[in-house]
Parts: C-alpha cells; structure tokens; sequence
C-alpha cells in the first residue's frame, strides 16, 4: 500500500494524494463516506489513466468521488482509494451552432447551466443539490431531477463520454451526433453505472436553445384522482411546453411554510396535495396566456380546487424555494430517505399502506412525501423510531415491501450504492442482475471499480 502511494506521489502533482488527516477532511459528503486510504486528485483523463493501471496491477479498490452529494453511499470508500475529479472540472468546448457542450467530469451541474445560459442555450437537468453536483456524478448516477417529464434523465442529455476502464484503457466515445447508430453505443453502459464499470472522465452534453418565456404556477388539489386528470389535461394544453409538475402531499407542505422556515404558503392550507407547475416556452405574452387559459378550464373540470400564477421572477423563486426546502425534513429526526418510482395509479394505494404499516408500528411517525409525480417519482421520508440500523431495516420492509408488491422500482434517481444492495432483487428480475455481474466481470475483473456497490461479489 505504501509503496502504491509513494508511486502516485512520484507521478502526480504536488497536493494530488492527500492521505491521514487530509483524505478525513475530504470525506464529508450528504451520506456516509466512510475512510478512504488515500484521496487522489488528478487533473487529467491521461492520470485518471495512470492512477488506475496501478491500482489494477496491485488490486487495490478504488472509488470515485464527484460532488459527493449522493443519498445511497455510492461513494463509500472503507479502505479503498477515492479519486477525487474536483481539479478536473474545466468547460471545454461550447459549440452553438451544434447545441453541444464538452466539459470535464468534475465539471459543477450549476457551472454547466450558468455557461450554456451565458450563450442564450439550456442545459436542462436541474435538481436541489445543483450548486455541489458534477457532471460525472450526473452520468454515473443517470441523474433525474425536475425537468424529466419534458427533457429526460441524464441519458437522454448526453451524446458521447470518455472513461477509463479498471486496467487503466481509455474508452473515448466523444460523439457530437444527435443521431449515430453505428454499431452499440458504448457510452450507454457507464450511464448509471455508479462507478463501477469504469470512471467518466469528460462528456458531450446535448444543450437546447434557452427559453424565452417561463409560466409558473403553484395549485391546491382535493383529490388523488384529479392529479392524473390535471397532469393529462396540462400536458395537452400547454402543448409540449409542460417542464415541470411537482407534487408536494400536506404534510411536506406544511413543515415548509412553517418556522422555522422561511417559506410563505402562497395558496391555503387545508388540501391534500399541492402542485408546482411550470411551463417553458418561446413568447413570454402568448404562453402567459395560454397558460391562464389552461389553468382556467382546469379549474372550471374541477381539478384545481385554487391557484395561484407567479407574476414575477420573485415569486416564481419563492415557489420553488418551497420544493427545494427538503432540509426541513430534519425537524422530524431522527428520519431515513427514500426514492421509489411506481404507476401513477398505483401511488395512492401505496402511500396509504406504507403511512398505515409506519404508524401501527410507531404511533407517532411523521412521513414526508413529495415528488416528481409526472415521470412517477416520488421521495418518501419517514421520521420514525431511534434511527438504529434495526429500525432502518424495519422501515425499509414497509417501503420497499409495498412497492415490490405494485411492481415499482426501490430507486428512481439516486442509485443503488450500498443502501438498496440488499433490494436490487426487489425490482430487477434475476437475468437482469446475471447480465449486470456479466459487465462487471468483463470489464473489471479483479473488482477494483467502487465494489460492493449495486450488488455484492460474487
């Protein structure tokens, strides 16, 4: 092990391996990133190259850290090596014309939207961890967010990628093309991958042109049933310019417009669910319209039981200030979270059981749950019993049981990790994780690559 390290002071920079008290400060992040041997920060895909032939020829554990913003442990790393992508986070190339950006991995999400706005283009993604989250943790985690229901998850964002595999081979797939179908697209593999196939170390991303007009709205809904109803109904009226529908239950809506948070209700307490709709188009005056009038006739359906439309940036911000308050959930500690997707028609029924099965085994827990409702996702947290890993495993059995049973997924955006290991048979059938063991043999044989994630060696 010492020799490894001495190998990698010799051929890195100064300050590029960070170990004892150093490599301790840098494993801070949102979930338990555990005590790496050494922090390796290089500033290359040629290093990232290098550090990994070593590390394979000596079999010694690697895993890789981006914005380190990730709810799973997906970038523990007990006694392994993290490399860390923080010096490599340069925007290369804005092309225009062809609506691409090529930027390096550990590239902040934040940056990339602020450079591609700087140009009059978009970048869609856009979720609450924005200012932290890089790029290769976008990719590595196939990241979803606010915007999925018109845009797509991370897979649909990227056109090519670079990464280099465990022995230390660069696999370059920098495609600039909307369309290539030449052959398997490689670059799909890493997508979603955590880490464990190999390490992205750049990216093309697809931009899109900026919008010109942005209609924000934040509604009340009496029913579960006219949630489906109003999404439909927004979707064909808002003629593809529908960009966001969040839906908050009571529960998470009030703890956000309460102190000690700072958020104001803009509609009425005393409704079951809230919803955030937003609309991005190309003519501020005529979309404005068009969205009053959309709004309007589901109002007169019954749909909308009140509403009320943003009239400026200001309050447009304070509306998703209100979604983006997830730390308020604290006040329920001690609390777990979660991140399932399942069918729209399913979720009624499955919130009613988990909220039933929580509180017939604690009479007083809270449960937060609020969502991306248009693509199915939805965040669950519970604030439940003394937060040991006995009431941990106990809570995840009531999720995660009454999910399997409706046919959902344990992980709709944030990855497997270690958390959801012991749930991945919960939503993918047994040739699928046969498959997956597959890649992970071919492409890492001595499983160095973030092991243990997503599934246990075999």
């Amino acid at each position: 092990m010492s020799d490894l390290i001495s190998q990698l002071k010799e051929r890195l920079s100064d300050g590029a391996v960070l170990e004892a008290e150093a490599a301790l400060e840098k494993a801070r992040g949102w979930s338990r990133l555990g005590t790496p041997v050494a922090v390796v920060r290089p500033r290359s895909t040629e290093e990232v190259s290098m550090v990994l032939k070593l590390c394979h020829d000596a079999k010694q554990a690697v895993v890789p850290w981006g914005g380190k913003t990730g709810l799973v442990e997906g970038a523990n790393s007990d006694n392994a090596f993290a490399i860390s992508l923080e010096r490599m986070n340069a925007i290369e190339e804005i092309d225009s014309e062809g609506a691409t950006m090529t930027v390096q991995a550990g590239c902040v999400l934040q940056t990339v939207c602020e450079a591609a706005d700087a140009k009059e283009l978009f970048f869609p993604l856009d979720l609450g961890a924005r200012g932290s989250a890089t790029i290769g943790g976008n990719i590595s985690t196939n990241a979803g967010g606010n915007r999925v229901i018109r845009y797509g998850m991370m897979r649909e964002l990227v056109l090519g990628l670079e990464a280099v595999l465990a022995d230390g081979t660069v696999m370059s797939s920098m495609n600039h093309l909307i369309k290539n179908n030449a052959g398997y697209d490689p670059k799909q593999i890493f997508i979603g991958s955590e880490g464990t196939l190999g390490i992205v170390t750049r990216a093309v991303l697809r931009l899109r042109p900026k919008a010109r007009s942005q209609n924000t709205a934040f509604v009340a809904v009496d029913g579960f049933q006219a949630l489906p109803q109003l999404l439909r109904g927004v979707e064909r009226g808002l003629g593809g310019s529908l960009s966001a529908f969040e839906v908050m239950w009571e529960d998470f809506y009030r703890l956000v417009t309460t102190e000690p948070a700072l958020g104001k209700p803009p509609v009425a307490y005393g409704h079951p669910y809230y919803v955030l709709i937003e609309a991005l188009g190309g003519d501020q005056e005529e979309d404005a319209n068009r969205f009053e009038r959309v709004l309007a006739s589901q109002i007169e359906d019954g749909s909308i039981s009140d509403a009320v439309i943003a009239k400026s940036q200001g309050e447009r911000d304070r509306m998703w200030a209100l979604r983006d308050d997830v730390a308020q959930v604290a006040r329920n500690a001690p609390i777990f979270t979660f991140d399932v997707s399942l069918k729209l028609n399913a979720m009624e029924v499955y919130v009613r059981e988990v909220q039933e099965s929580l509180r017939s085994r604690w009479p007083k827990a809270t449960l937060m749950v609020f969502g991306h409702l248009g693509d199915g996702n939805l965040h669950l947290i519970p604030g439940v019993g003394d937060g040991s890993g006995e009431a941990r495993h106990a809570v995840e059995n009531i999720i995660y049981g009454a999910l399997r049973k409706c046919g959902g997924s344990v992980s709709a955006e944030h990855g497997i990790g270690l958390e959801k290991r012991d749930y991945l048979a919960w939503s993918r059938n047994p040739e699928e994780i046969a498959l997956m063991r597959t890649l992970k043999r071919a492409l890492d044989p001595h499983n160095i690559l973030n092991p243990g994630k997503i599934f246990a060696a075999a």
